[in-house]
C-alpha cells in the first residue's frame, strides 16, 4: 500500500485545526463547563450501563493507566462519582456517579446538543443529510470498524435515477465503457416504470449506513418469463455477499409470481457476475460477440427453470 502523499496529509491536518475549533475543543471547559473534554468523555462513560471499573474505562477510552487513575481521583474528590465493590468480585470496584455527577452530565449534554444544534441549523436539510452522510464515511475509515445490516427495500422517487447513473458510471470506471451503457440503462428503467406490474414486477433497492449500495429488478417478459435486469453491487459492499441476497430475493419473487422460467442478459467480461448467476443455478444458453460501448464483447443470456 502506497504512502500518503504530503498534500494529503496537510489536507487532513487543515482539517483537524477547523473541527477542533469548530466543535469547541480549545477553550480551557468544554462546552464552558468546568470539566475538559476528557473529563466530558469520562463522566459519559461511567454513566453508561457497561462502564464497569477503572481497567474498563482505560480500555475503552485508550488512556493510560495512570492517567485514567488520576481523573478519577479528581473527579472523586469533586463529589461527581463513586467507587464500590462488584457484587459479581469483591476484588473489583465499579464506578458510578453521584447525583452531582449526573447533573452535571446532563449539563454537559444540554451543551453538546445546542453546538450540534448550531453546526446543523444554518443549513438546508438535504445539506445536513449529505454532511453527516460524509460524516458516516469518515467514522467507517477511521473508527473502529463496525458492522452494519444491509437492508433491502422498495424504490423510493430518486432510486431509478440512481440505478442509471451508477451503471453508467461502474461501467465507465472499471470496464471502460462510453455512454451508449447510460443509455441503454435509461431505456431499460424507463420502460420498467412506465409499464410497472406489481403482480409480476419488483425492484429492490440495498442499503447500508443510509446510503445506496446496490439494487436488482425483475421485469416481465412473458406469462412464464421473467427477466432479472441491472443487478449492482458498489464496491463498498462487495464481499458481503450482497449479490447472491440480491439474486435470491428475484428468483423467490419470481416463483412466488408464477413465473416458469428467468432468464437475464450480461456479458462475459463481467466475471463475477457470472459466478454469481452460475452459483445460483443459471446457465448460459447463448452467446455472440459483437461491438457495444465503446468494446468488443460477447453477449451473453443466461437461464434457469424456475
Amino acid at each position: 500500500m502506497t504512502a500518503a502523499a504530503p498534500e494529503q496529509i496537510a489536507r487532513l491536518r487543515a482539517f483537524n485545526r477547523r473541527y477542533t475549533r469548530a466543535i469547541g475543543l480549545l477553550g480551557d471547559g468544554y462546552h464552558d463547563s468546568p470539566f475538559t473534554v476528557t473529563e466530558s468523555r469520562v463522566l459519559y462513560e461511567i454513566a453508561r450501563e457497561d462502564a464497569g471499573s477503572a481497567a474498563d474505562l482505560q480500555r475503552s477510552l485508550g488512556l493510560d493507566r495512570g492517567h485514567v487513575s488520576r481523573l478519577l481521583a479528581r473527579l472523586e474528590r469533586r463529589g461527581l462519582l463513586t467507587r464500590a465493590a462488584s457484587p459479581q468480585d469483591g476484588r473489583r470496584r465499579v464506578l458510578a456517579l453521584t447525583q452531582a455527577g449526573e447533573a452535571a452530565l446532563a449539563e454537559l449534554d444540554r451543551g453538546s446538543q445546542r453546538q450540534a444544534a448550531a453546526l446543523l441549523d444554518p443549513f438546508a436539510p438535504a445539506v445536513r443529510e449529505a454532511a453527516l452522510n460524509a460524516l458516516d464515511d469518515v467514522e467507517r475509515l477511521f473508527g473502529e470498524p463496525a458492522p452494519a445490516e444491509i437492508v433491502l427495500r422498495d424504490p423510493r422517487p430518486g432510486d431509478m435515477g440512481w440505478i442509471v447513473e451508477r451503471n453508467a458510471v461502474l461501467y465507465a470506471r472499471e470496464y471502460g465503457w462510453n455512454s451508449e451503457i447510460e443509455a441503454v440503462c435509461a431505456e431499460l428503467v424507463a420502460a420498467f416504470i412506465r409499464n410497472f406490474d406489481p403482480a409480476g414486477e419488483r425492484c429492490w433497492i440495498a442499503e447500508r449506513y443510509g446510503r445506496r449500495v446496490g439494487c436488482v429488478y425483475v421485469s416481465r417478459d412473458s406469462a412464464e418469463t421473467a427477466r432479472l435486469r441491472l443487478l449492482l453491487v458498489e464496491p463498498e459492499a462487495r464481499g458481503t455477499g450482497l449479490g447472491g441476497r440480491l439474486i435470491a430475493e428475484c428468483l423467490s419473487f419470481a416463483r412466488q409470481a408464477g413465473y416458469r422460467e428467468m432468464v437475464l442478459w450480461t456479458h462475459s467480461v463481467l466475471v463475477e457476475a457470472r459466478r454469481l448467476y452460475a452459483r445460483a443455478g443459471f446457465e448460459l444458453v447463448e452467446s455472440h460477440a459483437y461491438i457495444a460501448f465503446g468494446h468488443p464483447l460477447v453477449s451473453e443470456t443466461w437461464r434457469m427453470d424456475l
